[in-house]
């Protein structure tokens, strides 16, 4: 266990044997996952915004537009939370009470900081693209100083988070091992599918296709 990682605000207190302070763990499930859910308190009223994120290192980059007024409070220090989730299958018991789903999540608590450094900034546009298509930011036009100008970045440090796993099958009660329903996990992943050229694409291009996850 990564015991810096571990607060009060990370420690597991319902089911925590499916809990995590591992560091490997932890970025092995930010890696994975494409959306981050970020919380955080905006004039005393909460808010939840699904986001493209990135991990470098020890920090999680997120950014928009620079007049986004939740960004605005993250670049200012804002306390955040923020939960990445990667959703592995359907739990289906003999009960309705056991129906559960197989995930993989991660939390992570922290105060988030505007990246004014322009390298810096750069470095996580690039992560921020290729977390969309493996290698693209070698590919696509490089953000202009404008682009850069009108876009917050927030970075925050990966120093208090915890992940949680639930794997397998139903945890039926003995006395309903006999109900007559099927009873399992259904697997389910997420896969690109074929992709499809923009209509104004140069012929040449069109079997360029990026590589995907």
């Amino acid at each position: 266990m990564d015991a810096t990682l571990k607060t009060p605000r990370t420690t597991h207190r319902r089911n925590p044997s499916r809990g995590s302070h591992e560091r490997a763990v932890i970025d092995a499930i930010l890696d994975e996952g494409l959306v981050a859910h970020v919380g955080l308190a905006v004039e005393g009223r909460p808010f939840v915004l699904p986001m493209v994120f990135a991990r470098v290192g020890d920090a999680l980059f997120l950014h928009g537009a620079r007049a986004s007024r939740l960004l605005g409070a993250s670049a200012q220090g804002a306390e955040l939370c923020v939960t990445v989730t990667v959703l592995d299958g359907l739990v289906l018991a003999r009960s309705a009470f056991h129906h559960s789903m197989n995930y993989r999540a991660v939390m992570v608590f922290g105060r988030g900081a505007e990246v004014l450094d322009p390298a810096r900034k750069r470095l996580a546009f690039d992560a921020l693209v290729d977390r969309i298509a493996k290698g693209r930011s070698r590919q696509a036009r490089p953000a202009s100083d404008h682009e850069l100008a009108a876009t917050t970045v927030v970075e925050l440090a990966i120093d208090e988070a915890s992940a949680k796993v639930r794997e397998g099958g139903p945890k039926d009660d003995a006395g309903d091992v006999a109900w007559p329903c099927w009873a399992g996990h259904v697997p389910l992943r997420l896969t690109p599918g074929t992709p499809i050229p923009a209509p104004d694409l140069p012929l040449q291009l069109t079997r360029e296709a990026p590589s995907l996850r």
